[in-house]
């Protein structure tokens, strides 16, 4: 397979990775295609029994915490885009749209190891073995680590006035 296979396949689900690490949708563009140039760059050390998805995912993140470590605290609230099937009422939508926005500050308020394996468990859905891998952890910190965030999460949630919630499943 091919790299540019890969990103037919891969680059949409990477972009919504990254653009939930940033919250900066050109900035998440452009390591989208950082992440992609890599790939081609590394490829000679893609071990072919290894996932493409894993491969792919572990430069996105490193690419994304490169960036992040070179900037500014930055200041997020920046505009979150939700889709849903069926329309929405505008109030309906509005109320939405504000309660994703404050699941992600949420989110965004956790150390960044919390965050990102909730964003690699939960929302995008890699296995325990594959987001290992991508973080370049054990299983077990995987698994201790997503029980830790997970719990601080819900107390977050809870602060917040989600009492009955439960921290993404």
């Amino acid at each position: 397979m091919e790299i540019s296979d890969w990103y037919e396949q891969h680059s949409e689900s990477i972009f919504k990775f990254i653009l939930m690490m940033t919250h900066d949708y050109q900035k998440s563009e452009d390591l989208t295609h950082e992440t992609f140039i890599n790939a081609y760059k590394y490829y000679d050390s893609f071990q072919q029994n290894a996932s493409p998805k894993t491969w792919l995912f572990t430069i996105a993140r490193n690419v994304t915490v490169d960036y992040m470590r070179k900037q500014k605290p930055l200041v997020f609230f920046k505009t979150i885009f939700f889709t849903q099937d069926s329309k929405p009422l505008p109030q309906e939508a509005l109320e939405i749209k504000e309660e994703v926005n404050e699941i992600y500050r949420i989110l965004q308020s956790l150390k960044p190891s919390y965050r990102e394996v909730i964003i690699l468990r939960k929302i995008k859905g890699f296995s325990i073995k594959d987001t290992a891998e991508i973080l370049g952890w054990s299983e077990s910190k995987v698994k201790s680590t997503l029980s830790r965030a997970l719990k601080t999460f819900e107390q977050r949630l809870a602060k917040e006035g989600y009492e009955n919630e439960k921290a993404l499943g």
